[in-house]
Order: structure tokens, then C-alpha cells, then sequence
């Protein structure tokens, strides 16, 4: 390693599928679903990094993910004068007759990529999380430990250790993993905290030549899921060889006592409709408003948003909405929602406790009420969504977790079995 600045390369792991949020992901890969209007997830990982001054990444992608390379490759160009790149990279079976059988594989399989660069350093993030992170002090605390890996770790109450993989630290030392544990039932907490364990984030530093021996050997293992937390982890852990950073010591410029910490895994329909909601609070639990440490994207030529009156000289109304460029509400009224680009919604139509991607269109009185409308649905006038769920149902509509959500370019029936 050099005995100057490290040299770091980031990988980001882009290759989910995300079931959960069907049907957003049937078209998309799930690092490449929409938030907020104007962002997709993976622009909150790929920020992050940047901020952090790491500036040689690459992107592992996988399914569906032709939205994803676009996009990545159209908003994140780097300076490549100056060596700096994001750079995404398809599964190419290079080893052998298959794709990606995991995450560790992933990076098996990619490994030509760690030869070409030859960093001292690899920072290995998910690209399926809302949340600021500045990865440098991260890194910074695995140099000064000497542990080959690092794990980011947010603190969770004891109470929900079943639904993350949890770490179990060294009572004596809690910079050091004693076990990592799968969703546990019966967790011990943490020394300082004894409500309280601490649940692997899905971000790793690694020294570059462990993680190569490590994934290498993982490839050969019969019975491996080749699985960065499942399998490569725990493999550090074993031979006493991994650390853990606490996500409470990370301090990012420009965060507030009420955002600081914030994290979200949206992995369902019912997490991401919740993460929206935080974005439209009063004051919002994740503030997209910090500029010293800002989430870049890019969402092409757009207009800015517009209100006007309905054709009867209703006026257009909205509280606690994040309307994104190229919306236009024309006499309706919009609350807690969050609009993406090119939306519309026409006189008398109500949208409340929603997320509209691009193109939505909502008619003249129609309502929208506790849903998520993926691109280019058309809400006829005076229909509604999400207010009758027997109704939404018999329309072809998932309903789940009290949302009713329509896929992209999902019809509105013509002949409305509810109507």
C-alpha cells in the first residue's frame, strides 16, 4: 500500500432485482427505480462516493438494467483528463457460462477491473439506499485498525434484530466483529447500548489484496450463495479480520440534528411510499436541501413546474408536495405527495399521500389518494385510485400495505368493472 494517500476504488453493486417492489422494477432494475422526482436510487450511492472524493467507480449491473446503464451513463461523467471515471459495467460471464450467481460473485467476475486499476483500497457499496454518508472517514478508521474489512453498521432497536443482519462486537472492543449474525431472535446489545444492535448497512472497505484472495476463494467454495454478507464477511469475522463502523460517528457537511443518521432501506412498496413521505414532511426527516453535500442527477430539459387555474378559475393548490421540473397543476390540489417530471394534474383533480413518476396524467376531478403510479398512467377524468380498494383490485391494480400502485404504462380499464 502506498505510504502516502491510499489509492481507492469504488464498486457499487447494481444488480438487484428488487421483487419486493414489483411492479416498479418489472421494466427496471431496482437501483434504477425513481425517488424523490428527479433522482433514481442509485444516484444517492454514486453521490455519496463522489462527495467523499472518490472519483475512479464502477457500476456492477446485471438485470434489466438498460434504464440503469442509460442513466449512468448520460448524468455521471467524469473528467477523464484527470483519470476519474463511473463506469458501468454489464455481467459478461467472463469466468465461465454463467451471470452473476451474488454479489461477492459479482465481484469475482469483475476482478479484471481491481488488475487494471491496482488500488490500495476497494469501498464496496449498495446502490439501493436512501441516506448521506461521507466514506472517507469510513475508510479512514479501517487504515488506523488494520483490519482487512470494515463493515458500516447503523444502530437499530433491539426489537427489530430479526429483520437485518446484525453484528455482534467485541464487548471489550466494539471496533472489532465477534459474529455476524442473520436476523436474529435472541441478539445481545450493544455495551453502551443495550436496547440497541447494530445492522450492516451494505457497505464494506476492504484492503484491495484480502478482497481479492477472499472472493477468489469464495468462487471455488462448494455450497457457497456467494453473498457479500452471507459468505465474505463472515469469512473476515472467523479469522478475526473485521472491524465495524458505526454510522453515528459519520459526520456529513451541512446535516442537522433531525436528518443526521438518516438511512432507509426501500426495499418495499410500503418503505419507499414511507421514504417519499419523509421528503414531504414539514421538516423532512432526509433533507434534500444540503449543498455541501449534494445528491447529483440529471432529468434532461425540463420547464419549470407550474400552478394555474382550472379552466372555472379554480386555483391550483399544494401543501407539503415536492413538485419536480415540467410538472403542471392546473386548478387541483396536491398534498404530501411527491411529483416526478412532466406530470399533470388537471382542475378539480386531488392527489394526496402519493408518488406520481414521469409522465403521470391526472384527470379533470379524478382522485389519486395513497398510491404509487409508475410512468405514463393516465388517471381518467373523475376516476379514482387508491380510495376504494375492492375497487382497485377488480381493476387489475395491486393493492397491498393500504397503497394501491399501477406499473408503468398500466392501463386504466375501459369498460370499469368498479364503476
Amino acid at each position: 500500500m502506498s505510504t502516502l494517500r491510499p489509492k481507492v476504488l469504488a464498486i457499487v453493486l447494481a444488480g438487484g432485482e428488487g421483487k419486493r417492489l414489483m411492479p416498479l422494477t418489472a421494466d427496471r432494475a431496482k437501483p434504477g427505480v425513481p425517488f424523490a422526482g428527479i433522482y433514481r436510487l442509485i444516484d444517492f450511492a454514486l453521490s455519496n462516493v463522489v462527495n467523499s472524493g472518490y472519483l475512479q467507480v464502477v457500476v456492477l449491473t446485471q438485470y434489466k438494467s438498460h434504464s440503469l446503464d442509460r442513466h449512468v451513463s448520460q448524468t455521471w461523467r467524469m473528467s477523464s483528463m484527470l483519470g476519474n471515471y463511473v463506469s458501468s459495467v454489464p455481467a459478461q460471464q467472463r469466468v465461465g457460462q454463467h451471470w452473476y450467481r451474488g454479489s461477492a460473485d459479482a465481484i469475482f467476475q469483475s476482478l479484471n477491473l481491481v488488475r487494471d486499476e491496482r488500488p490500495d483500497i476497494i469501498v464496496v457499496v449498495g446502490a439501493d439506499h436512501v441516506y448521506r454518508m461521507d466514506f472517507s472517514q469510513m475508510v479512514e478508521q479501517h487504515l488506523d485498525s488494520g483490519a482487512a474489512c470494515t463493515v458500516a453498521a447503523i444502530r437499530q432497536p433491539i426489537s427489530l434484530a430479526d429483520q437485518f443482519g446484525v453484528i455482534d462486537v467485541v464487548p471489550d472492543d466494539p471496533s472489532r466483529i465477534r459474529e455476524f449474525l442473520e436476523k436474529p431472535t435472541d441478539p445481545v446489545g450493544l455495551p453502551d447500548a443495550p436496547d440497541e444492535v447494530l445492522a450492516s448497512m451494505g457497505n464494506y472497505v476492504f484492503t484491495a489484496d484480502a478482497l481479492v484472495e477472499a472472493v477468489t476463494l469464495d468462487s471455488e467454495t462448494t455450497g457457497s450463495k456467494h453473498d457479500m454478507g452471507g459468505d465474505i464477511v463472515p469469512g473476515f469475522v472467523r479469522r478475526d479480520l473485521a472491524g465495524v463502523y458505526d454510522y453515528k460517528d459519520n459526520d456529513v457537511p451541512g446535516s442537522t440534528d433531525r436528518d443526521r443518521g438518516y438511512w432507509r432501506d426501500v426495499g418495499t412498496l410500503a418503505s419507499y411510499h414511507a421514504a417519499h413521505m419523509d421528503v414531504v414532511s414539514p421538516l423532512p426527516e432526509f433533507n434534500l436541501y444540503n449543498f455541501e453535500w449534494p445528491i447529483y442527477t440529471s432529468y434532461g430539459p425540463q420547464p419549470p413546474a407550474k400552478l394555474v387555474r382550472g379552466a372555472d378559475g379554480t386555483t391550483a393548490r399544494v401543501d407539503a408536495a415536492v413538485l419536480s421540473p415540467g410538472v403542471v397543476v392546473t386548478g387541483g390540489f396536491v398534498g404530501h405527495s411527491v411529483l416526478s417530471p412532466s406530470v399533470r394534474v388537471e382542475s378539480g383533480a386531488t392527489v394526496e399521500g402519493s408518488v406520481l413518476l414521469n409522465g403521470v396524467k391526472v384527470g379533470e376531478g379524478a382522485v389519486v389518494r395513497n398510491a404509487i403510479l409508475d410512468k405514463n398512467v393516465v388517471v381518467p377524468p373523475g376516476a379514482t385510485v387508491g380510495v376504494d380498494h375492492a375497487a382497485d383490485e377488480a381493476r387489475g391494480f395491486l393493492v397491498q400495505d393500504g397503497l394501491t400502485v399501477m406499473g408503468k404504462d398500466q392501463p386504466f380499464p375501459t369498460d370499469d368493472p368498479a364503476a
